[in-house]
C-alpha cells in the first residue's frame, strides 16, 4: 500500500471540466450501506411546517415555497425551497447517487463515497449527557466500513464523506468542558478521510468547507441566470441590513449590538430580528432585507460560521465581516481569491468600543465600487448554490466544486503513492 501524503485541494477556478463533461479525476463509487446508517435517520410524520421535516422532501431540498410568485420571473420563482441548513448529507447523498462520474463498479473506482448521515445520527443526542449514543451509530459505521475490500486497501485515504454540521460537532475535546459532540473525527480510521462540512476545522486538511444549504436550489441554468439578472437589476434603497436572533443569555452578545446599531441608524439600513420574525420558514423576509441593501452585517452565529452568509452572497448584498474566522479560511474553493472584491472586513472590538463607525466605513464605498463587487458577487453565485440536479458542463454548482476537487487530490495522492513505490520497489 502507498504512503500517503495529503495534497492542497485546488484553488477555486482551477481545471475546468473538459468538453462535454468528462471524467478527468476518475469515477467515484457510493456504497450501499444499510439503511440504518442513512435512510432510517431522517426524521418522519414531524408537522409539515417543522423544519426537521423538510429532510425527507424533494432529496433534502425541503418543500418548494411559491411565496416569491409575482415578485420574481416566473422561472426563478420556482426555484426557492423550504431548506434545512443541516440538510447537506441528504443532499449530497441524492447529488452523489446521480453524479455524470459515477460508477456502480468499485473496481473501476477512483474514489469512493460513504452516505453516512453523521450529523442526523448525533442530532438528537447534542443536548444528553450521553457520550455512547453519541458515538454508537459512528462506531458502528466504521467498523462496517473495515469490512469492506476498497477500504482496507487505502484505509481510507481515497474515500469522502459529507458532514451536515459544523466540524466541531464531530471533535468531542478531551478536557472537562469538553462535553458537546460526538468523537468521530477523533478516531485514528477517520484521520485520512476527506470530509465536506460546513465550517471545518482550520488546521485539518482533510476538513473541506463547503457553504451552507440556502433555500435556492435552481433546476436549470435558466432559472439561475434569471436570478442573476434579477439581483444585478435591484434597487437598494438601504445602505445595510442585518437578518438574525439575538443572543441575551451571551456575554457581551454582539447580535444585539448590531440590531440595536440597525435600529438607531433606520433611515440608512432594515433590520429583520429573527426571533421575532420567520426567517426559517419565510425566505422571501430574508432574501428581501438583503435585496433591498448594499452591504449586509454578517457576525459570528453560535460558531464562527453561519448560514445568512450565504444568504446575503446569493441576493449580491456585500458581506461586512467582523471576525477573520467567520469567511476568509472557511471556503476558499468557492470564494473569490481577492476578499476585498466581495467583502468588507471591520474588527468587532474596534465597533465595541467606539473607535470604527459602520457607517462611516461603508459611506465611504462610491456607488461604482459596490457595483463593482455585486458584479463579483453574483459572478460567484453558481459556485455557492446546491441545484436540485446538475446545471450542464458549462456550470459548477457548491456539489460540482466540492466532488472535483476532493477527486482531483485523491487521484494525485494515487500517482504520487504509485510512483513512491516504483521508486523503492527497484532499489
Amino acid at each position: 500500500m502507498g504512503r500517503s501524503r495529503i495534497r492542497p485541494l485546488p484553488a477555486a477556478g482551477s481545471a475546468p471540466p473538459t468538453e462535454g463533461g468528462g471524467c478527468e479525476y476518475g469515477r467515484v463509487y457510493v456504497y450501499d450501506m444499510p439503511p440504518v446508517f442513512n435512510r432510517d435517520l431522517i426524521p418522519r410524520n414531524l408537522p409539515d411546517m417543522d423544519p426537521w421535516n423538510w429532510f425527507q422532501i424533494n432529496d433534502g431540498f425541503g418543500k418548494r415555497t411559491g411565496e416569491f410568485a409575482g415578485t420574481l420571473p416566473v422561472n426563478a420563482a420556482k426555484a426557492w425551497y423550504l431548506t434545512n441548513q443541516f440538510s447537506l448529507e441528504v443532499i449530497f447523498h441524492r447529488r452523489v447517487l446521480n453524479y455524470r462520474c459515477r460508477t456502480t463498479e468499485p473496481e473501476s473506482a477512483m474514489a469512493f463515497y460513504i452516505p453516512f448521515y453523521a450529523g442526523l445520527a448525533v442530532a438528537k443526542h447534542l443536548w444528553v449527557d450521553d457520550f455512547e449514543k453519541r458515538d454508537r451509530l459512528g462506531t458502528m459505521m466504521l467498523g462496517w466500513l473495515q469490512n469492506q475490500t476498497h477500504w482496507r486497501k487505502s484505509n481510507g485515504s481515497d474515500h469522502f464523506l459529507t458532514l451536515g454540521r459544523i466540524t466541531w460537532d464531530f471533535r468531542r475535546l478531551g478536557d472537562p468542558e469538553g462535553k458537546w459532540g460526538s468523537a468521530l473525527l477523533n478516531q485514528p480510521e477517520m484521520e485520512k478521510v476527506t470530509r465536506f462540512t460546513i465550517e471545518r476545522a482550520a488546521w485539518d486538511d482533510y476538513d473541506v468547507g463547503v457553504p451552507y444549504p440556502t433555500a435556492f436550489h435552481p433546476n436549470t441554468e435558466q432559472q439561475l441566470r434569471q436570478w442573476q439578472r434579477h439581483v444585478l437589476s435591484r434597487d437598494r434603497p438601504r445602505l445595510f441590513s442585518f437578518v438574525g436572533a439575538s443572543r441575551p443569555n451571551v456575554d457581551g452578545d454582539f447580535r444585539t449590538h448590531l440590531i440595536r446599531y440597525c435600529q438607531n441608524h433606520s433611515d440608512l439600513s432594515v433590520v429583520v430580528d429573527c426571533s421575532m420574525a420567520e426567517c426559517a420558514t419565510r425566505p422571501s423576509v430574508v432574501e428581501g432585507a438583503f435585496l433591498s441593501s448594499d452591504f449586509c452585517l454578517q457576525p459570528r452565529g453560535d460558531s464562527s460560521s453561519r448560514r445568512s452568509v450565504f444568504d446575503c452572497m446569493i441576493a449580491g448584498s456585500v458581506r461586512v465581516f467582523f471576525w477573520e474566522s467567520t469567511a476568509y479560511g472557511q471556503y476558499r474553493l468557492f470564494l473569490p481569491e481577492d476578499p476585498e472584491s466581495y467583502s468588507v472586513f471591520i474588527d468587532y472590538e474596534k465597533v465595541r468600543s467606539g473607535s470604527a463607525s459602520i457607517r462611516g466605513i461603508l459611506e465611504k464605498y462610491s456607488k461604482e465600487k459596490i457595483r463593482k463587487m455585486r458584479e463579483k458577487l453574483v459572478e460567484t453565485i453558481p459556485r455557492l448554490i446546491y441545484a436540485r440536479k446538475g446545471l450542464g458542463s458549462n456550470v459548477k454548482d457548491a456539489f460540482d466544486v466540492a466532488v472535483e476537487a476532493a477527486m482531483e487530490r485523491i487521484k494525485l495522492d494515487k500517482e504520487i503513492n504509485e510512483l513512491v513505490d516504483e521508486i523503492l520497489s527497484t532499489r
